[in-house]
């Protein structure tokens, strides 16, 4: 079932992204908060997205998303290799999420303890380390697929309020699975970072898939890839376990492109 889902995703990407002329711009995906943009125009454009340059790939392939709170208006501009420019407003979808309200916590289950924060400022600055890599190769146009099949226990954008303070929103997808269920790569890409034991998120793996886009694994048992190593769709990088701080074997899939979170969920099809 996974060969034919890739096979039948990368024919698709294909065929949409096709040959693209001089003063065309093409793109697939959702505009709307979380949403992800993958598109392609003639070699030697150059794109900004609210005037900051957006890199394109030497054969024109370009990506962008939105985070969970996006403005619902963005500027795409546009010069073509033949001089002539175009700007387009883009209409961003606002999105309503979740809010789930729990009271009556243990305090530790709320804050971490004081004399673990250092170490939770350390380890988040790997991963921030690892997010901000810039690998110019459009891995991200083999397409995406769950990296997991099982049922999606949260979703993103959800916010929990515990003991009457706001917690951060959740930025992922979580799809509850037996320890030791195979996690395969939701698409090509690089290992960026391959941690055995982060405070939240335990053993956790990130893909980056190219020009700032990644994926994050969470709360795994095991590694099967290792930093440095290229990655295809499809191939087991690691395995579904119930480690960092959790309350049942899942795997958490989060996604970046640069600071914004997006929804992974909206890449791919229906959980099969």
């Amino acid at each position: 079932m996974w060969r034919w889902a890739k096979l039948i995703g990368l024919i698709g990407l294909l065929l949409w992204i096709g040959w693209v002329g001089a003063g065309e711009l093409n793109w697939q995906g959702q505009m709307t908060q979380g949403g992800l943009i993958i598109g392609r125009v003639a070699p030697g454009t150059r794109l900004e997205l609210d005037g900051q340059p957006l890199p394109v790939a030497p054969d024109g392939a370009f990506v962008f998303g939105f985070g969970r709170d996006a403005p619902l208006q963005a500027r795409l501009s546009t010069l073509f290799p033949d001089g002539l420019r175009q700007d387009r407003m883009l209409a961003i979808a606002q999105r309503q999420y979740p809010i789930q309200r729990l009271d009556g916590l243990p305090p530790d289950k709320v804050t971490p303890p004081p004399l673990l924060l250092d170490r939770i400022r350390r380890e988040n600055a790997w991963v921030d380390e690892a997010r901000r890599r810039d690998i110019p190769q459009p891995y991200f146009l083999s397409g995406f697929a769950w990296p997991v099949a099982g049922r999606i226990s949260g979703v993103y954008g959800s916010q929990r309020i515990l003991n009457g303070e706001p917690r951060q929103p959740h930025y992922g997808v979580d799809i509850a699975a037996p320890v030791g269920t195979p996690v395969r790569a939701p698409a090509d890409g690089i290992v960026t970072l391959a941690e055995p034991d982060l405070y939240y998120t335990g053993v956790t793996l990130i893909i980056d898939h190219g020009y700032r886009l990644s994926s994050t694994l969470m709360h795994l048992s095991r590694l099967h890839a290792k930093v440095g190593q290229q990655v295809r769709k499809g191939e087991v990088v690691a395995a579904v376990g119930a480690s960092g701080r959790v309350t049942g074997p899942h795997l958490d899939w989060r996604m970046n492109w640069r600071e914004a979170r997006i929804d992974p969920a909206l890449l791919v099809p229906p959980m099969p």
